[in-house]
């Protein structure tokens, strides 16, 4: 079958997505261009297993690889240098205490990147999302100085990573760590890496087919969200 990209119309087209099966192979993963990035409209995308990824200039692009990246969080491989950072770096880790900060250090320039995909339209659309109570940070500091962390989406049982960054030695995997024990506690039971890594791969996540990604998904996002951040 011949597929060319579909062009989405902007909110208030309640056709949200295509379907799952237009995906394109060239480029992998990719599903639809155009539209927006209202919460009605992102909230419908994770809740199918599509995520928004795009570059200044382009029009907003809607991703769903095969096969996707996921972590179970009761699998998280805890190395023994991570265990060492945890109890004696000093790392202090905190939860929704300042989102937008985040978000920003993930969007900074980084070595050996020429730019960042988190656009200003990008970054608006998670702090509204964060607003809304959907999207959720990790803060990791050492003395006092945000150093590493995390964002992503939460939508029932499942955090969507969406960027993390760190300015210390496994700043970021300390985040991630802490994520993972929460999400036990809370019952949410997977973590969406979107796109492997060695980082992340180090760490235990695993390929998932995009079939049974998106069928787990629609099961573990029917019900309401867990209290993730709440507990102590």
């Amino acid at each position: 079958m011949n597929k060319t990209i579909t062009w989405l119309a902007p909110d208030g087209d309640r056709e949200w997505f295509p379907p799952l099966e237009l995906v394109l192979d060239e480029p992998e993963g990719l599903l639809a261009a155009g539209g927006d990035l209202s919460v009605p409209r992102l909230l419908a995308a994770y809740r199918r297993g599509i995520f928004p990824w795009y570059s200044a200039g382009q029009p907003v692009l809607w991703w769903s690889p095969n096969p996707r990246e996921v972590l179970v969080p009761g699998e998280f491989h805890c190395t023994r240098s991570l265990a060492k950072t945890l109890r004696n770096r000093g790392f202090g880790v905190s939860f929704d205490s300042d989102f937008a900060a985040v978000v920003d250090a993930c969007a900074a320039r980084r070595e050996h990147s020429p730019g960042t995909w988190i656009t200003p339209e990008m970054r608006a659309a998670y702090c509204a999302l964060h607003a809304k109570g959907h999207a959720h940070s990790v803060e990791v500091r050492l003395d006092g100085a945000l150093v590493g962390g995390l964002y992503g989406v939460l939508l029932g049982r499942v955090f969507f990573g969406e960027s993390m960054f760190s300015r210390e030695r496994d700043a970021s995997k300390v985040a991630l760590a802490r994520l993972s024990e929460r999400a036990v506690v809370a019952g949410v039971q997977l973590i969406d890496c979107q796109l492997p890594t060695p980082h992340l791969r180090s760490l235990g996540s695993k390929p998932m087919p995009r079939h049974d990604f998106s069928a787990l998904v629609s099961q573990l996002t029917a019900g309401n969200d867990m209290p993730l951040f709440s507990s102590p």
